[in-house]
């Protein structure tokens, strides 16, 4: 047996004696995983639907153009881009498109919950376009006054509406208003919560916005990919806009799509019209609910953000650490206002998509806090150093601590168990 396909099989078992909590995981079905491992990934695609560079599409350009009807009917959108290889990729050729190579660009800070693409100092879109953060409240909310005037001032050419560490629902809306009082493109990530709007619990921005972008897994339970949806409105702004979107992914930045996971996105959708995926978004949110409450936390979405000031200085890393050591994953992850740093920051971030997909309910992420609540005490009395030079050390010594743990294994012992009784989409059933 080939040592990959073995390494394969330790992993289910990972997955199957341990509870995820990490909020863009999912799990996807059977079908999805028998559509993303199928023989369409022989074929050389470059190109669109009736477009192509190669011969032999005749049945892919059938799978593409029924994958983009599917996720325009999913969101109500006219006009679907189901190319780009992820969220990463679709949101660049959204900028370069929009705001073009040196364009202000404004979003969310990554410190204030917003991603990496939306002009983080460590990402492409911080070198190559003049990025303008905006950040939150004291509230943790985002804070809209700042956002219009950043806009007044810096007169962006786009503006980024969507997060990945942000636990309340947003205000498209408001952002529609701004982006209109200075003529800019409005673009929704709405990667986090886009299973949660095709499910009907979270509000829709295709009516407010011009353009959307997504990752396919997450909340979606699809495979790992990207799509590019146009309203309405941003074809009324430009007829040709999908046209140019569509240039910029295919030859701008990408060769030939992956067939596969377009056809695998595509099936992923087909579960998404059905009937169970909107009981089980509404279920998402009730055991995000549940977490937050217990942890001390709030959640309007699927995330819950657990700030661990309380317990000391820089925890995220120790907190994420030692929950792995339990038998519970999930991510560091930084707070508004944070004082640490993205890799040693204060908090962690955790969701109930994958929870929620393997079946449990209120009454399960009750036992679940439980045990976090018991790994949290155990790190209490673990604050990161201040000074720098010391935390190689500091870590060092406290995973040999943490491993040894009584506590830890013990709660590991119980987290399989529980696991257990819950099977893993797509494995067992």
């Amino acid at each position: 047996m080939s040592k990959v396909l073995k390494l394969i099989e330790e992993d289910i078992t990972r997955q199957r004696n341990t509870l995820v909590l990490i909020p863009s995981e999912n799990y996807v079905s059977k079908n999805v995983l028998k559509a993303l491992g199928s023989v369409l990934t022989n074929k050389y695609s470059e190109g669109f639907p009736g477009a192509r560079y190669y011969g032999g599409n005749e049945i892919i350009d059938k799978i593409e153009i029924y994958c983009q009807q599917l996720a325009n009917k999913v969101f109500k959108t006219d006009y679907a881009i189901v190319q780009p290889y992820s969220g990463s990729p679709a949101n660049m050729a959204v900028l370069l498109t929009l705001a073009g190579l040196g364009g202000t660009v404004l979003g969310q800070s990554l410190f204030a919950g917003g991603h990496l693409t939306h002009g983080a100092s460590a990402s492409f879109t911080s070198q190559m376009f003049n990025a303008v953060q905006y950040g939150v409240r004291n509230d943790g909310r985002i804070d809209m006054e700042q956002v219009r005037s950043l806009a007044k001032i810096h007169k962006p050419k786009m503006i980024w509406v969507g997060t990945t560490a942000y636990p309340y629902i947003l205000d498209y809306q408001g952002f529609a208003e701004i982006a209109e009082s200075i003529d800019a493109w409005l673009v929704a990530d709405i990667a986090h919560v886009a299973g949660l709007i095709a499910g009907g619990v979270h509000p829709s921005p295709v009516k407010y916005v011009d353009v959307i972008t997504t990752t396919t897994h997450k909340t979606l339970r699809g495979p790992r990919g990207g799509m590019i949806l146009i309203t309405k409105k941003g074809l009324k702004k430009d007829p040709q806009l999908g046209k140019k979107i569509e240039k910029t992914v295919m030859p701008g930045l990408q060769g030939g799509p992956h067939d596969h996971q377009t056809a695998a996105i595509a099936v992923a959708l087909e579960e998404i019209l059905k009937p169970s995926f909107k009981k089980y978004a509404k279920q998402v949110i009730k055991n995000a609910k549940v977490l937050a409450k217990e942890l001390g936390g709030i959640s309007e979405t699927h995330l819950v953000l657990v700030d661990l000031r309380k317990y000391g200085f820089g925890l995220g890393y120790q907190a994420q650490y030692a929950l792995e050591l339990a038998g519970i994953t999930m991510n560091r992850n930084t707070v508004p206002k944070e004082a640490g740093s993205a890799f040693y920051p204060s908090g962690i971030r955790m969701g109930s998509p994958a929870l929620t997909s393997r079946g449990m309910k209120e009454k399960d992420m009750v036992r679940i806090a439980g045990w976090i609540k018991q790994v949290l005490e155990e790190i209490r009395r673990h604050d990161l150093p201040k000074e720098q030079e010391k935390r190689k050390d500091f870590m060092k010594v406290y995973k040999q601590e943490m491993s040894k743990n009584k506590k830890l294994k013990a709660i590991r012992r119980e987290v399989e168990k529980f696991a257990k009784k819950f099977p893993v989409p797509g494995v067992d059933n």
